[in-house]
């Protein structure tokens, strides 16, 4: 049975899950007015009386039932999948905020989060790598090295500059540079294992990270066996240390950003 919310004067806040299934509602409600029936091939008609498409007219586009989608609107604790609401940001034309906010408030993954589209870095966001000072770089969500500036290019001795699609995992576990480098290798590449799975838990049908990670398995003993482990752990700061072959013992404080206009992304800053 659906549940009706609690009625007002009750002086109380509405429930978290309450809230959070409102703002959906009315923010499809609102999303709904501004697409206009040519706009997804119905005919305009006559005698409409608000603007915009119809619930029945969304709900058929989206293949499913008028009334769960009024109940949608109406904030009623209602499931809904995420193809669905993939669906409803397709019919409603949202941008990549919008569609963003849509999962956001319906608390599940995008299935297209970080997928085709996604691929080429904004150049301004290269650029910004180039202005920092520190050793710096951005990773997408395959850590594929995107761009990096001259003292992170230092540091690793010119590695990104050798591989033709540098990868940091690749890096890792592939590159015998990397045991040189990293200090206590082993016990870093334990945790890079369990970070990954952590980073990668939104893009786990992803084809790119798949690949990856059965390349991995297949080419790296020690990849795959922290892999079957399934630990994970945050992405946390702190130190990390390097032997670098001409300044010899260097260590650095290693801060992550997430990228607001690329999700997907991370910039990473080693500071000494």
């Amino acid at each position: 049975m659906v549940s009706q919310a609690s009625g007002s004067g009750t002086g109380k806040m509405p429930a978290p899950d309450t809230a959070r299934r409102k703002a959906m509602g009315d923010f499809l409600r609102s999303a709904r007015a501004r697409v206009q029936p040519d706009m997804v091939g119905l005919p305009a008609g006559t005698r409409r009386r608000t603007p915009g498409l119809r619930r029945e007219e969304v709900a058929q586009l989206c293949d499913i039932s008028t009334t769960w989608y009024t109940w949608i609107e109406q904030g009623r604790p209602v499931t809904v999948s995420p193809a669905v609401l993939a669906r409803l940001a397709s019919v409603l034309r949202l941008q990549r905020a919008e569609r963003h906010y849509l999962f956001e408030l319906a608390d599940c993954t995008d299935p297209e989060h970080g997928g085709a589209g996604d691929d080429s870095l904004p150049p301004v966001l290269a650029d910004c790598v180039h202005s920092i000072t520190a050793a710096a770089y951005i990773m997408d969500r395959c850590w594929n090295v995107m761009s990096w500036n001259a003292p992170f290019l230092y540091l690793f001795d010119g590695w990104p500059q050798r591989d033709e699609k540098p990868n940091m995992l690749r890096y890792i576990f592939l590159d015998p540079a990397a045991r040189s480098l990293v200090v206590d290798w082993e016990e870093r590449a334990s945790r890079v294992v369990a970070e990954f799975r952590a980073d990668v838990a939104a893009h786990a049908g992803d084809a790119g990270v798949s690949e990856l990670v059965q390349e991995l398995q297949r080419e790296s003993p020690v990849f795959a066996h922290w892999w079957t482990r399934h630990t994970v752990v945050d992405r946390a700061g702190g130190v990390r240390d390097f032997h670098h072959p001409k300044e010899g013992r260097l260590s650095y404080q290693q801060i992550t950003f997430r990228l607001a206009v690329r999700p997907d992304c991370k910039l990473v800053m080693l500071l000494p």
